[in-house]
Order: C-alpha cells, then structure tokens, then sequence
C-alpha cells in the first residue's frame, strides 16, 4: 500500500506519492483532507450539480446574500451589504457591499451579478432550473436583472414570497463570478465554462490553484476576502476513495481530515483523532404506492408511523448516521417542525388497525438499495411491521434499479430518502405535500406524485399560500402546520435525518459543516 506525504511547500507542486516515507505533521497553516471526489463532473458554478463541487464552490465563491460560515442557518450579507424587498411589486434591490472584490483584485460591482445570472440562464445546464423558476429567460433576463450604480434590482415572475427568492440567490448557481477575469478565457459562446471547471474567478475566501480530476484539489487563501483571510493557508483535499487508506493516512498523521469513514472505522479511532457529527438535509422515509389497493387507507399509514422502531435503529447500526426526525423539512433551519410524536408502539397500531377494520395479514413488496444501511433499516421495518401482520417482502435493487421503479410507480413500498435543492422550505414542502395533478401522464419528480397520492386540494392551496407569504414568520409558521398535517394525513413515513461523521486531527478546529454540500466551510479552521 502506498501512503502519501501531502507535501505543501511550493518546491512540491507534484504532490508525489511516497512509498515507506517517515511522516510528519501536517504544515500548521494548511488543512489536508482524505476524500472521495470521483463525482465531480465540473466545477463551473453555472453547471456544478454534485456534492464535492457543492463543497469547494462553497469556498470559492460568494452570493449577494448567502449563509456563511459563522452561522448556516441564518441568511446574512454577502456580496450585498443590503436589501429592500417590496413582494408587491416582486423585486428585491441589491447594494453591493462596498470595497469587496475578487482574488483577482478586480472590484465586485453590480455589473458581475448580471453577467453572472445571464451565464446560468444561457447556458442552461444542470442547476440552471433553480434560477429559471423565478421566470429568467436567455430573452428576458436583462429585464429581469437590472443594473444603476451599485444597485441591483432583481424581479420575479410568479407568486413567490421575497423570502423564497433569497434562498435561491443564496443557492450554488447564483454564485458571483468575476465577468472580467472570465471574459478573458471565453471559448466561442461557452461563457468561460471550459475554462471555469479547472480555474475558479471568485470573491470567496479560497482560490482555486491546482484541480486533477479523480486525483486533487488545491485552493489558496484569499488574502483579501471581506471576511478576513483564512488561518489556513492552503486546503489540499487528496482523492482517497478506499475508507481503510483514509483511516491509515489520518491516523499516521499525513492528513489533517478523513471524511469518508465507515461506523465501524470511526468507532476504532484512537485518542489523536476526534469525530464530530453534523446534522444533514436529507431526510429519510418509507412510503405506500396509492396504486396498490390494500394501501389506500389510512388507518394503515397512521399505524405504520408506529411500527418503526426510531429508537432501536438510531442506536445500533444507524448510530451516527442518523438521527430521529418525523417530519419533511430537516432540523437545523427556519421553518423546522423538530418534535417527534411517534414511538415504536405495536399494540397501539393493532388497535388502529383494528378500528378501521383493516384486515391483516397484508404483504407488500418493499423496495431497497442493496446496500448499508438501506438493507438494514429494511430488514428492522420488516421484523416490526410484522408484529401487525404486515409483512415486508424485501426486494433488494442498485440504486439506479430501485430509484427508476420509484419513477414509473410501480413499486409497492419504498424506502429512500430525499433532501431539497436548495435551503427553502418550499423544495420540500412540494415534494412532500403538493400534487395538483396524480396523472400518470403527469410525471412529476416528488414523493407525492410518485406514490400517486392525490394530494387534498386544501393542503396544495397551502403550499402555494406558504410559497407566496410575504411575512417570513408567518410563513414559517405554515410550512410547520404543513408538516404536522403530512404527519397525520400521509402514506409517506418520515423517520430520519441524516448525520455526517468526520473524523479528523484533535487540533483541528473551527470545521463547519452545515446541512448539505454548499455549506462546508475552512474559512473558520484553526490547528491548536
């Protein structure tokens, strides 16, 4: 096995790999991080879509609000020092934060906003969709984005609340790019992507200084961020994609994090290496097709959010993966409903079983990925669920296998997670409690539509009311009563969040790691 000394002086630009070298610690003013990376497909923020680039445009690049580093769940300034909303007349106007600008020391005005919301609609590739919503168009989109002076003046076509259409500005395709330094690696009419999936042309706190794809990522510290500038140096997240490699490197000292660890690895580290645990977005579910008959009524669904045993599975195979969670909206950010009202209680579903006339036994298939925890968590809901004759058939696929049969609605029951878009209650809250159309012709990409329930007209009419309320503690408000009535009301069980475990050097400190990629942070790291 090869072990890599994660050189960082300039004289080691090579990064060579080592094999039997005597190792060090790590350099005090750079992090050096174990990681899986092979999903990256590109780092462009107008086309980056998958975990790994969500974390390093995080760090790269700023937004005209955004949730920073010292706090992820409030929505701060970024590159815009203030804002004025009037819902009314569906704009919000920008003034740009004075004196910030990029690490190409190029000022940020509000020039770069517009070209940097006119590239994503444009070019129109992945994560495009979140700002189109708003009503962007190639054709529209310098009515729709204006500039005068240091203002900018975005307007919405749409009944979205102001409040709504700031956590999409916050979202990783609004990132600002620097139109200057872009315009100079422009390739015929792909607005500089080439060139921005291996280079970065941000304001953020890092700088992008060296990409290999499936092997490396190197960002600088941005002296000049508005911020303050990074303790450390340079972050050098090595592509390590074996778990085992990942545990010797950190243990051996050769790296400064590990963040791809199993349960099982994490729970053998030693006293020179602490784990930290961090709540995640996504959440966790099992849900009944409505096109299977002996699932429509919902005395079973209510009886099943009681043959789950949360407790038992949190604390033994899912320990640190998971935590108990029962409702669509994750914990963590505005609009959270956080109680979890239902306990593993078999005598009790029994009984609602037995008021509403259900007659048991029931089978039902259970579709699954075939693999950890997927096929664990299936076989504890399988144990449970039969104690009141429902029995799980457990029909183990890849992902692709499990998650295509959850798109044609054919599948029976379903475990499988979800986790939103961007940091607006209302992703969730469509996917959750609103289809305004159960067709099949109507494919939609929700868990409503895809277990073909007929969502009530009165809960549609409120997730389209929580969409457009101008008041955003009102509006919290509501999707909290939205969730209390998919609890009640929904063949979709809600059981967990997920948690992420990273385990890393005891002198590590300041990590910050929010509820999904595009919240992962180094600006705050420190080495004691």
């Amino acid at each position: 096995m090869k072990l890599f000394r994660m050189a960082l002086m300039a004289s080691a630009l090579a990064l060579p790999l080592a094999s039997g070298a005597v190792y060090a610690a790590t350099p005090a003013d750079a992090l050096v991080i174990a990681q899986n990376i092979d999903d990256i497909v590109a780092l462009d923020p107008a086309q980056a879509y998958e975990f790994s680039a969500g974390e390093i445009n995080a760090n790269l690049y700023d937004h005209l609000v955004q949730y920073a580093a010292e706090d992820t769940t409030v929505l701060a300034a970024g590159l815009a020092s203030e804002w004025t909303a009037d819902d009314a007349a569906k704009t919000i106007t920008f003034t740009m934060r004075e004196g910030a600008t990029f690490a190409s020391g190029n000022p940020v005005r509000a020039e770069d906003v517009l070209f940097s919301f006119k590239r994503v609609v444009t070019l129109n590739l992945t994560p495009a969709f979140i700002l189109t919503q708003l009503g962007w168009t190639p054709e529209n989109i310098d009515e729709m984005v204006t500039v005068e002076g240091n203002t900018v003046t975005v307007k919405w076509d749409g009944d979205f609340a102001s409040a709504f259409v700031l956590n999409v500005l916050a979202s990783r395709p609004a990132s600002i790019v620097d139109e200057v330094l872009v315009s100079e690696h422009i390739e015929g009419d792909d607005w500089g992507n080439a060139w921005l999936n291996t280079n970065s042309a941000g304001s953020g706190p890092y700088v992008l200084t060296d990409y290999r794809p499936a092997e490396m990522v190197r960002m600088t510290a941005n002296e000049s961020y508005f911020g303050g500038a990074p303790a450390m140096k340079q972050v050098l997240i090595r592509h390590v994609a074996e778990a085992a490699t990942q545990q010797l490197l950190l243990t051996s000292g050769d790296v400064d994090m590990a963040k791809n660890l199993t349960p099982d690895q994490i729970a053998s580290l030693g006293e020179s290496v602490k784990v930290e645990a961090f709540p995640q977005a996504a959440v966790h579910f099992l849900s009944f097709n409505q096109k299977t008959e002996s699932l429509t009524n919902p005395a079973l669904w209510e009886a099943a959010r009681y043959l789950v045993d949360y407790d038992r599975m949190t604390e033994t195979f899912l320990k640190g993966q998971m935590e108990k969670h029962q409702a669509f909206w994750p914990e963590g950010f505005p609009g959270s409903y956080d109680e979890t009202p239902f306990t593993y209680d078999v005598e009790k579903a029994k009984q609602i079983l037995a008021d509403a006339g259900v007659e048991t036994p029931i089978t039902v298939t259970l579709d699954v990925i075939n693999a950890a925890p997927f096929t664990d968590m299936a076989q504890s809901l399988q144990a449970g669920f039969a104690e009141a004759g429902i029995n799980f058939e457990i029909l183990p696929g890849t992902g692709a296998q499990v998650i295509t049969k959850y798109r044609d609605r054919t599948h029976q029951a379903m475990l499988l997670y979800w986790g939103p878009d961007f940091m607006d209650p209302h992703s969730n809250a469509k996917a959750f409690a609103y289809n305004s159309d159960n067709s099949d012709g109507n494919y939609t990409a929700t868990t409503t539509w895809r277990n073909a329930w007929a969502v009530p007209e009165e809960m549609n009419e409120e997730v389209r009311a929580a969409l457009a309320e101008a008041d955003q503690a009102k509006r919290n408000e509501m999707y909290v009563e939205l969730q209390k009535k998919v609890q009640a009301e929904s063949p979709i069980v809600i059981m967990f969040q997920a948690a992420l475990q990273i385990a890393m050097a005891s002198n590590v400190e300041g990590y910050v790691n929010g509820s999904n990629s595009d919240f992962v942070y180094y600006r705050l790291v420190t080495k004691n």
